[in-house]
């Protein structure tokens, strides 16, 4: 059968961001659909802005085998995009559950620094039952390595890993200008072992 791996970038919009990641699973014989979007700004973004997201990576899927196993694999913005597809429902800041499409392909999830606040209210993650591999960097101020913690409410697999000295774009090969490191953290020793676990926990 054909390994599928859906990557979903985050808030920039560029997957080529993330290529060396990509390139690691077409190197393992993998069809990597990682489409691009429209970059997001957080503060301006409505609600269908965000919508777009799970509802881009759903479409990118159509020719897909329906009885295919996917893979996907999200940073930030993305990630919350996967969980929504892997059955995790968020809930406004009304405190009202949001209506977001759902993918019964999704097999395995790797998630970035996923802002995993939308999912806090009680039930919201009851749906998610898939395998996950979930980083947050230590210095993160984007989302804080406690809000993640709220995804051991799923009754799924879960292997959290909180990555001393890291940050919110520790996880893109190629980040944004101006976004520094902190000197005590091994960018480049990270990603290279960041890539091997993410393909081989994928591929499980």
């Amino acid at each position: 059968m054909e390994r599928v791996v859906l990557f979903a970038v985050g808030g920039g919009g560029d997957p080529v961001r993330h290529q060396p990641l990509l390139d690691a699973f077409e190197a393992r014989g993998c069809r990597v659909i990682a489409p691009a979007f429209e970059r997001l700004h957080p503060r301006q973004a409505t609600w269908d802005d965000y919508l777009a997201r799970p509802l881009g990576l759903v479409e990118a899927l159509r020719d897909v085998d329906p009885g295919a196993e996917v893979a996907v694999i999200g940073h930030s913005i993305g990630a919350w995009a996967a969980l929504c597809l892997a059955g995790a429902t968020p809930w406004s800041e009304e405190r009202r559950p949001l209506d977001v499409p759902r993918d019964p392909r999704v097999s395995r999830l790797v998630l970035y620094t996923p802002p995993a606040g939308w999912f806090a209210a009680p039930g919201a993650l009851d749906a998610v039952k898939t395998p996950m591999l979930v980083y947050v960097g230590e210095l993160d101020t984007f989302v804080p390595a406690s809000e993640v913690e709220v995804l051991k409410a799923a009754p799924a697999e879960l292997d959290l890993r909180i990555v001393p000295r890291a940050g919110h774009f520790s996880f893109v090969h190629v980040p944004p200008p101006g976004m520094d490191e902190d000197p005590a953290f091994d960018r480049d020793r990270f990603l290279d072992r960041m890539v091997d676990d993410t393909v081989e926990f994928s591929l499980r």
